[in-house]
């Protein structure tokens, strides 16, 4: 099955539907001080700026797949083991993977290193970033309909710890009747970055992907100051994919068209242009405090339509299918079911 079938056509009939803050920050300031890849690359240069046509990076069954046109290429045997099979591990030399992909268009492939797509392997391709950082109210729609100030000043900032990840089509097990979904747009650091200016930050950003920031509300919203963070981190309340695209392949990168449906009906649609604080901003903000490093990932907020921001308010039932698409990078589905419920699948 191609891609396209797995972002426009895919079903729920599936086998599986499913450091230290220091440490991190110290590898961030080393990448930055000398072993970024990027240091022999020019700018954006590395980042593909004069290739054509669409280049997505998959995580199927866990191993690093380059998608090019209607050729889906393992990394690993595609490159003669000069990057191995983690898909995470793709980061840590972006410019040098880019710049190898670029030279992968069109003419014939090894049949050993084709492979044949199966959407339920799909697995997050950013599986384990290093940092999560996740942007509240950067919709003054969203703000308005949560009787909420808009963050017009600074980025209201929390994270979405690791451990929710999981992949584009999966089962979400429901922690109680407060459970409400959220589409956003996730931008994933490829360049290291310390202080960047804004009018520089596409150049570290390797791409972008379609995420989730499904929330408990009742967690969330538990004492005072509330628990932002907790609410929205439980197991598969970060789903990401179906791949990672890389913004050179997009028109207009801070104008993507972003739906949600449950159960077919629309919830939510808006347009990144809409954002208080676009991407190039937000890497800009978050870079003056910490070190971004590769395969860090940023999800950048949410549209008005949420389900705690409705009149009576409405929250996610066991059997609903949630489907959320941004325009030019897909879709990913999350059926929902009561906790102990989910299947093991590819969420890695």
């Amino acid at each position: 099955m191609h891609l396209e079938a797995a972002e426009h056509g895919h079903s729920h009939s599936r086998s599986s539907s499913v450091s230290s803050s220091s440490g991190i920050l110290h590898a961030a300031f080393r990448r930055v001080k000398g072993h970024d890849a990027c240091h022999q690359w020019s700018g954006a240069a590395c980042c593909m700026q004069n290739s054509g046509g669409v280049v997505k990076l998959l995580n199927h069954a866990g191993r690093a797949v380059l998608q090019l046109g209607d050729h889906r290429l393992d990394v690993e045997v595609a490159s003669d083991g000069r990057f191995g099979p983690d898909p995470q591990g793709v980061f840590t030399d972006w410019c040098a993977f880019t710049a190898w992909a670029s030279t992968h268009r069109g003419g014939c492939h090894r049949p050993e290193a084709l492979v044949t797509l199966d959407p339920a392997l799909l697995g997050a391709p950013v599986p384990r970033p290093p940092q999560v950082f996740a942007v509240g109210l950067n919709y003054r729609s969203h703000a308005e309909e949560t009787n909420l100030a808009p963050a017009t000043v600074m980025p209201l900032t929390f994270t979405k710890f690791p451990s929710a990840i999981t992949g584009p089509y999966t089962d979400l097990e429901l922690t109680g009747d407060t459970v409400d979904w959220e589409i956003e747009l996730v931008a994933v650091i490829g360049r290291a970055g310390f202080r960047i200016p804004a009018e520089r930050a596409w150049e570290h950003v390797a791409g972008l992907t379609v995420g989730q920031d499904f929330s408990d509300r009742t967690v969330q919203m538990t004492g005072s100051p509330p628990q932002f963070s907790l609410g929205k981190s439980f197991p598969g309340f970060a789903p990401l994919g179906p791949a990672l695209v890389t913004t050179q392949e997009l028109a207009d990168p801070d104008r993507l068209a972003l739906r949600c449906t449950v159960n077919g009906e629309p919830v939510q649609t808006g347009s990144t242009v809409e954002m208080i604080h676009p991407v190039a901003d937000l890497v800009s903000m978050l870079s003056r405090i910490c070190a971004l490093g590769p395969g860090d990932v940023i999800f950048t907020g949410t549209p008005e339509g949420v389900g705690m921001g409705r009149k009576p308010p409405r929250y996610l039932r066991p059997g609903d299918l949630v489907v959320s698409e941004i325009e030019g990078l897909g879709r990913i589905e999350q059926r929902c079911v009561e906790q102990g419920g989910a299947r093991t699948g590819a969420d890695t």
